[in-house]
């Protein structure tokens, strides 16, 4: 069993359809998981494929196997794109979304505002933030496409 603290091993094995189990772990409800669930679910052409993986994922620590043959995740670990995402309920999303929902949102209010109150907006306010709204969403569409799954 690997120490779950040396990210580089970890993050050296969480490669290719290893790392889409454990991302499909990470969105699965708390309930264990069966070698044929998870092969059905990423589509893999059998079952030994899928019960590879998951014994990687055993063997690095980041998972436990019930005496009835479900896995279960016990360890979350933050390597590779995994850092650019949060677990948000059942879902993973790119952490720049909360960005960037903020800063657009700021920017509509700001237009409300003004327009409520007849102010003319801020020319260098709106050109600013507005970049930023762009910037902000791109990286987070960028980070969606770059997800295992």
């Amino acid at each position: 069993m690997v120490d779950v603290s040396d990210s580089a091993v970890i993050e050296a094995e969480m490669r290719g359809k290893t790392l889409l189990v454990y991302w499909y772990l990470l969105g699965s409800s708390s309930t264990g998981v069966g070698v044929r669930e998870v092969q059905r679910s990423l589509g893999f052409s059998s079952p030994s494929v899928a019960s590879h993986h998951l014994n990687k994922l055993l063997d690095l620590g980041l998972v436990d196997k019930s005496s009835t043959g479900e896995y279960f995740l016990i360890q979350q670990v933050d390597v590779g794109i995994l850092r650019f995402f949060t677990k948000l309920g059942r879902f993973l999303v790119p952490r720049y979304l909360f960005y960037s929902v903020l800063l657009t949102t700021m920017l509509i209010v700001y237009l409300v505002f003004c327009g409520w109150y007849g102010y003319i907006p801020n020319l260098f306010a709106l050109i600013f933030s507005s970049i930023a709204c762009v910037i902000l969403w791109f990286e987070t569409l960028k980070l969606w496409r770059q997800r295992p799954y």
